[in-house]
């Protein structure tokens, strides 16, 4: 069976977090290290929103310094997602994208790579399914969101698995019209998002979901998850990507 390397589940703020995502995809690139699954968390938590979106539309900047809350532009596509380091695991699978695994079609790479996905949730105890073009549900709820880009011969997915689910800390910082709309909003999040905690009534541990997680991708890809760590090299390039763009203006507030 193929091996991949695993970093981890890891805990970073996020501008690191998008930035050894992209040194992962530079250097997969160039042959230098092997297709990668990462998991990780965010700390401070955060709010990213898709490389289309603008920032101004879409995120409420005072609240997030208020709150000590990160705000960031993903290169993936996407919505605005809410990061909760008490809540969610994200993963990343960064793999040349001529890999036999991956379809050319980027909504059936979506399903095949998103059914690691619903092989780890199954391990869980819970009955999940793929929504197109990029989400997973449980009993109808939204469980976990999706995004993915293709640049330099490598597909990057990444994506957020809900642990838990704190609708009050999501729309705190999200752009919203007026409060009315607001708490309108919370409460519709209960009717159409879920948590693993929250379908399973128990406080699951966050090193379980990961072992899911891992156990769920390399079943759907058939690779053999081997732990390793980022070389000094994409280290080094993700904290130039850090301080050169993923903390700039000129990224962040670039539309």
């Amino acid at each position: 069976m193929e091996e991949w390397r695993l970093i981890d589940l890891e805990i970073r703020d996020a501008a690191m977090n998008m930035a050894i995502d992209e040194a992962i995809l530079t250097f997969n690139s160039q042959g230098k290290v092997p297709n990668t699954l990462r998991t990780y968390r965010w700390n401070p938590s955060a709010v990213s929103i898709g490389y289309f979106q603008s920032i101004y539309e879409e995120v409420d900047i005072e609240a997030c310094k208020k709150r000590g809350i990160d705000f960031i532009r993903r290169i993936t596509g996407g919505g605005a997602v809410f990061h909760d380091y008490e809540g969610e695991i994200t993963y990343s699978i960064i793999v040349r994208k001529d890999h036999p695994k991956i379809p050319t079609n980027i909504i059936k790479s979506y399903q095949v790579i998103c059914q690691g996905l619903l092989f780890a949730l199954a391990d869980l105890g819970l009955d999940a399914e793929f929504k197109p073009i990029n989400d997973i549900i449980v009993a109808g709820k939204k469980i976990s969101g999706n995004a993915q880009t293709r640049k330099k011969n490598i597909c990057l997915q990444h994506g957020t698995v809900l642990v838990d689910l704190d609708p009050k800390a999501m729309f705190s910082v999200l752009k919203i019209s007026d409060e009315k709309m607001r708490d309108k909003l919370i409460k519709q999040v209960g009717r159409n998002v879920t948590s693993i905690r929250g379908e399973l009534g128990e406080n699951i541990d966050f090193e379980i979901v990961k072992n899911a997680i891992v156990n769920g991708f390399s079943k759907a890809l058939s690779f053999e998850p081997v732990k390793d760590k980022l070389t000094k090299e994409e280290f080094e390039l993700a904290k130039r990507l850090k301080q050169e763009k993923y903390t700039s203006k000129n990224w962040i507030f670039k539309r």
